[in-house]
């Protein structure tokens, strides 16, 4: 669909939706408050962040646990799931694709605006989860290599 149509269909959804909805008869009610979809719709942007964010912590703490198991064939998919994720910011100018989704429905740009994380935690997410998986990554190559018992 062409950009332009998606923008005129939007349009017309809004006006019929919201500007034409009946204001009396069988099924008059009160027109639904657009503030209340776009909250509603940040909520479920930050509801898929924090789920994704929690996939992708679980892989990375999954990493050296399954090397200290001698499940290499495990860690190196959680090791490839993660990458995958890397590769993905980085693309992205280092942040997440659903924080710009997020950034549409709010003027909030606190660190945590588009995550159900503590403030400190969202703030410091790439340096604390990243030095992990780089130390699960050394962990499990040690392992592999026999240097750690």
């Amino acid at each position: 669909m062409h950009p332009t149509t998606a923008v005129g269909v939007r349009e017309i959804l809004r006006h019929v939706y919201l500007e034409a909805w009946p204001k009396e008869g069988p099924i008059a009610q009160p027109a639904p408050d657009p503030s209340a979809w776009t909250s509603a719709r940040l909520r479920t942007v930050k509801t898929v962040h924090t789920v994704a964010w929690g996939f992708f912590v679980a892989s990375i703490v999954a990493v050296p646990v399954a090397a200290w198991l001698r499940r290499f064939d495990w860690a190196l998919i959680f090791a490839g799931v993660v990458l995958g994720e890397v590769l993905v910011l980085a693309f992205n100018r280092l942040q997440c694709p659903l924080t710009s989704i997020a950034a549409r429905y709010t003027t909030d740009r606190r660190p945590n605006f588009d995550i159900f994380l503590p403030e400190w935690l969202a703030r410091r997410n790439k340096e604390i989860f990243g030095t992990l998986y780089v130390l699960g990554l050394v962990f499990a190559l040690a392992r592999w290599k026999g240097w750690v018992g």
